[in-house]
């Protein structure tokens, strides 16, 4: 059986975008980047475009679904998301190649398999039309992604608590944000309840729902303005050591970065 692999392309404002799957055929989760860009990418992997099995779209902000038409209706992939994520795809102006016979649907809390992964999906509190994390499980491995997180609430922690590999969002250092440039009202949207979840609150989070079952943690969609992923590193680092947590040795810990794609990771 091939071995399931995770990817970054991009992950930030700028655009996001991730691969799992084999080395022979996979998904991607978010297509907010260029599709000559993921294309690049996947050619670097020996992939292509005829291996992409499906998009699944976790919102309709622009920085996650720029290349969706372009994917979806020139390349016949495959674009999954609920009904209220399709009308907010539909919506945006970023997205200048509209979707037709590529869309696909699915309802939030119901399992779908795609790809030879079991997918599970539920929303995340965000500024969109509707925001959604996935959990997928692949040959005995459970993969979870949560990016643009306003805040905490219980399925996120009880999925946490599932997890062997999980990307999830650690936007800013609250101290940067507030005596930072950005304008008042930016400042008071990233720190809502359907903002972006700061670094603080990402480790607290993962200190508090660590299982052993977590073998690896891939910190997502840092503000360039707001973060650098030395900051994000070492605040989340602090409160898993405030568990026992060795960093490194008991548990795996990466910073994505915002333009670069990543390493392959063996999801094993």
């Amino acid at each position: 059986m091939s071995k399931f692999i995770f990817r970054c392309f991009a992950s930030g404002s700028s655009g996001n975008c991730y691969y799992i799957g084999t080395h022979q055929q996979g998904i991607l989760i978010d297509a907010g980047i260029s599709a000559r860009t993921i294309r690049t990418n996947l050619r670097e992997m020996g992939l292509d475009f005829r291996n992409i099995m499906g998009i699944l779209v976790t919102h309709d902000h622009a920085d996650h679904i720029r290349a969706v038409g372009t994917l979806g209706e020139r390349f016949h992939i495959p674009v999954y998301a609920t009904h209220d994520i399709h009308a907010g795809i539909d919506r945006n102006y970023g997205v200048q190649e509209k979707l037709r016979t590529s869309r696909h649907y699915f309802e939030k809390g119901v399992e779908f398999s795609l790809c030879g992964m079991k997918i599970n999906t539920f929303g995340i509190s965000h500024d969109s039309t509707e925001c959604v994390s996935y959990v997928i499980d692949a040959d005995n491995v459970r993969f979870m992604i949560a990016t643009d997180v306003g805040c905490v609430d219980d399925n996120l922690r009880q999925y946490i608590r599932t997890a062997n590999y999980l990307v999830i969002e650690a936007n800013h250092d609250e101290r940067m944000l507030l005596n930072g440039p950005y304008p008042s009202y930016l400042k008071a949207r990233i720190l809502s309840d359907k903002g972006h979840m700061s670094n603080n609150t990402c480790g607290q989070l993962l200190a508090e729902n660590y299982t052993g079952k977590l073998r690896h943690i891939f910190l997502c969609h840092l503000s360039k303005e707001n973060n650098t992923p030395e900051v994000a590193y070492a605040t989340v680092k602090n409160h898993l050591e405030t568990i026992g947590l060795e960093v490194g040795k008991d548990i795996q810990m990466q910073t994505l970065e915002r333009l670069t794609p990543s390493p392959a990771y063996d999801l094993i």
